[in-house]
């Protein structure tokens, strides 16, 4: 029994390192892949959004006031689904729009 154990243990580690490895690139699962980070940062930039001044740290995880933001799509050829965008303290970030949670900060 003790072996069935260890050697599932082992199986779920194994199985956990391409996701502790994604997580530490910086990458966020339905978020934007590193490469497209900064051609999509130059898009926002060009087009000029107002940015929403926020007193709280922009981070991942942080929500949003669910009145005042403007959020905007994020072209299909970035593959980011159900999220928008928008610009917060001169800062690109992903948004979910239902929940007004950041899931990513665009650098």
């Amino acid at each position: 029994m003790t072996y069935r154990t260890l050697a599932a243990a082992t199986f779920a580690a194994l199985l956990a390192l391409p996701v502790a490895a994604q997580a530490q690139s910086g990458a966020i699962v339905g978020g934007m892949s590193d490469d497209q980070r900064p051609r999509f940062r130059e898009y926002a930039t060009t087009h000029r959004r107002p940015s929403y001044r926020y007193n709280e740290d922009v981070r991942v995880g942080a929500v949003l006031p669910s009145s005042g933001v403007e959020y905007y799509e994020v072209p299909a050829e970035y593959g980011v689904r159900d999220y928008r965008y928008t610009i917060v303290n001169d800062r690109t970030v992903l948004v979910d729009p239902r929940t007004h949670r950041v899931i990513q900060v665009i650098e």
